[in-house]
Parts: structure tokens; sequence; C-alpha cells
């Protein structure tokens, strides 16, 4: 239980930056965010996903357009904003920095 805990809170702590990763490469679908999630082993539901994006719109750091669907009823596509770039370029330094430290506090030890 206690490994389960931890291991739900790693992936929570860098889904944010996962997102703002996969937004950054052009404008997404929010399902398309989860296949990419689930490519990716970050398997999250649409009652996690749609929070966090509303979150980081709400931040500046995410906006979205209409578009309409051949499928459908028109889709909203997300786009990072200007601000939204900054934020992740400085997660970028976060992520690389913790993942030295990562790798230095773990040092030999075979993981499997």
């Amino acid at each position: 239980m206690i490994a389960e805990n931890t291991q739900t809170q790693m992936r929570k702590g860098i889904l944010e930056y996962c997102i703002l990763s996969i937004i950054s490469r052009g404008e997404i679908y929010a399902s398309d965010i989860i296949g990419e999630l689930k490519k990716a082993e970050l398997l999250v539901v649409e009652g996690t996903l749609y929070p966090l994006l509303t979150r980081l719109k709400n931040n500046g750091l995410l906006s979205y357009s209409w578009q309409e669907s051949t499928s459908g009823p028109p889709r909203k596509y997300y786009q990072i904003t200007a601000e939204g770039t900054e934020v992740l370029q400085k997660l970028d330094v976060t992520w690389k920095e913790l993942v030295y430290a990562v790798q230095t506090a773990i040092g030999d030890r075979e993981i499997n």
C-alpha cells in the first residue's frame, strides 16, 4: 500500500509537466492527450485530465479553440501559450536536475 501511494504521488507530480510537453508539440484534442499519456504508461482518465487542463488554462499556460468535427460536435483543441512555454522551459531544467539528483542518490544500485 505504501509503494502504491508513493507511485501515485510521483505520477501526479509530473503529470502537468508531461501535459505541457505534449501540448507544446502543437494543438491537440483532449482525447489525444490521454492517448499520448497512455502510450507513455501514465494512465489518466478524463476525470483527472479535464480539471488539470482547466487549471493550466486558468493559470494562463494554455489556451484553446473550438474546431468543427466531421464526426460530431465541435471539439476543443488546446495550445500552449507564451507563458506556458516559459514555464515548460523552467520545468525542463527542474526535470534534468531531478533526474541527476535521483540517479546520483541511487548510485550503482541495480533497478529491475
